[in-house]
């Protein structure tokens, strides 16, 4: 009986516990079936999230995408708007000078056939008038005849004799006519012709004036450029060659030289010393010696933009340079740069109404005053130094004969130079486009330099205080302090007997030497 309840006790504490291993089993499942189940909602979630982020990216790169195509869109039809604008701009600048041209040719047209009807009645007049002599000749030899009684020959030669004078009389008569109205004609077609060039080429222009005006940031800024002593101003007057006057006009001060180059190198080195805030004598000399260079790149750059502005081919390099020069010199208060190139158009505009060569012509008058880029260091007139000079880079002989001959210091010799003298002619006559004035003062000043430059030793010499002061740098290797001092009488002496000028001219000489090292 124990057996069987031992058995029976077995079986049910076996099958609890496989029971309970059921059990256990089951609720672990369970457990990993909701972790599973938990574990793919987050990865739902997680990539709904990812998804929702993607197509917000998407939605964002399509509207700047948009954007692009948009704005690349516009920028393109606004160019091509301009283009548009421009080619038909162009178009209606083409279709006027078409429309003038017509109306020339109209003209010339009616011209001609009012020149024809004139000549066809001249045809006809002296038509009749020989029928006329005809019967004269006719009537004459027969009341010689009778009258005279004269023989046949004898007759016939008389009546050649008197007919041979009243046609010469009248031949003279004729040709008189004829050439009145050739001249007349001649007049009033070049009257005509420079009317037309003159309408056409009315180019703006300014008198150029020795000063300009630099513009300060604050008054206190007149302090830094006088410096301690004046010590700022005097080197800046000195590297120059410009007077700067300070006076009690704000903000301002103001630059006065009658040499252009020089203004435009203090101008713009003045503005660089105030930009940089740097004000002392070294750095002064510094920025003016940079911009010197500067300056005269722009010169080249002058030079090669006239000739392109002209559409001239193969100039010498040196002779763009040269007419570069001219950007800053001027002729009665004219800038001669612009004076030659107003030449140019002009000239150009005449050969082309007279059936010449456009460009020759223009190349002609352009560099007719070429020789006053040099005119200083070079002695002779303008015209005979400018037409070595072409010589000298290759233009063609017509071109050095104009420069030669339009001042007439060589008679001209073709219809070129004789264009050239006109073209000069309308351009320097233009109303106030020159001031006799200013240019009398301008070569006083440049009369006071040269004077100086002629003494041995001097380096550089400037008219300084509107011609009332002259400073003289001499080379401290070839003058010496007594030397120098015998140097300021000697040039006080030639100053007084070369020219005129009110009050007094004050000569300064500056001797300097220096001892430059670098400590490294």
């Amino acid at each position: 009986m124990n057996v069987h309840i031992s058995v029976v006790l077995i079986l049910v504490v076996g099958a609890a516990a496989f029971a309970a291993g059921l059990w256990a089993r089951f609720v672990m499942g369970r457990k990993q079936l909701a972790g599973a189940v938990q574990k793919s909602k987050q990865v739902l979630e997680e990539a709904g999230r990812a998804a929702e982020t993607l197509r917000k990216q998407a939605q964002i790169d399509a509207k700047d995408l948009q954007h692009s195509v948009r704005q690349e869109f516009e920028e393109k039809t606004r160019d091509r708007r301009t283009e548009l604008n421009q080619i038909e701009k162009r178009l209606h600048q083409r279709e006027e000078i078409f429309d003038r041209k017509l109306e020339v040719l109209d003209q010339k047209e009616k011209d001609l056939s009012e020149r024809i009807k004139q000549l066809g009645g001249r045809d006809q007049a002296l038509k009749t008038k020989e029928d006329e002599l005809t019967k004269l000749i006719a009537e004459e030899k027969e009341n010689l005849k009778v009258v005279s009684g004269l023989g046949t020959e004898e007759a016939k030669q008389l009546l050649l004799s008197r007919i041979e004078q009243e046609c010469r009389a009248e031949t003279g008569m004729v040709i008189k006519r004829a050439e009145e109205d050739t001249r007349r004609d001649a007049q009033a077609a070049s009257r005509k012709i420079l009317v037309e060039t003159m309408q056409r080429c009315a180019a703006e222009f300014t008198v150029e004036s020795t000063t300009a005006v630099v513009q300060l940031s604050n008054d206190d800024m007149k302090g830094r450029i006088i410096g301690r002593e004046g010590r700022n101003i005097k080197a800046f007057e000195l590297a120059t060659g410009v007077d700067l006057i300070v006076d009690d006009t704000p903000d301002v001060v103001t630059l006065s030289s009658f040499d252009l180059m020089r203004r435009e190198i203090a101008r713009l080195s003045l503005e660089r010393l105030m930009a940089d805030g740097r004000i002392h004598p070294a750095r002064i000399e510094e920025v003016v010696e940079r911009v010197k260079k500067e300056v005269d790149q722009v010169v080249s750059q002058e030079g090669e933009k006239a000739i392109h502005e002209l559409v001239l081919q193969n100039v010498h390099p040196e002779l763009m340079k040269l007419l570069g020069r001219l950007r800053y010199r001027t002729s009665y208060g004219q800038n001669v740069l612009l004076h030659l190139k107003e030449t140019a158009h002009i000239s150009g505009m005449i050969a082309a109404e007279l059936g010449l060569d456009q460009r020759l012509a223009k190349r002609c008058a352009v560099f007719h005053d070429v020789g006053k880029a040099v005119s200083h260091e070079v002695e002779g007139p303008h015209a005979l130094i400018g037409a070595e000079l072409a010589k000298r880079y290759g233009e063609p002989p017509e071109v050095v004969h104009s420069i030669e001959a339009h001042h007439e210091d060589v008679k001209p010799q073709n219809i070129y130079a004789v264009l050239t003298i006109i073209a000069d002619s309308i351009s320097g006559s233009r109303p106030g486009a020159r001031g006799d004035t200013l240019e009398a003062y301008v070569k006083r000043l440049q009369a006071l330099e040269t004077i100086c430059d002629s003494f041995k030793g001097v380096a550089k010499a400037y008219a300084i205080q509107a011609g009332r002061e002259v400073r003289v740098i001499v080379q401290p290797d070839q003058v010496t302090d007594l030397e120098s001092i015998a140097l300021s009488r000697e040039i006080k002496k030639k100053i007084e007997s070369s020219i005129e000028f009110p009050g007094q001219i004050k000569v300064t000489v500056i001797r300097e030497t220096r001892a430059v090292e670098y400590a490294r």
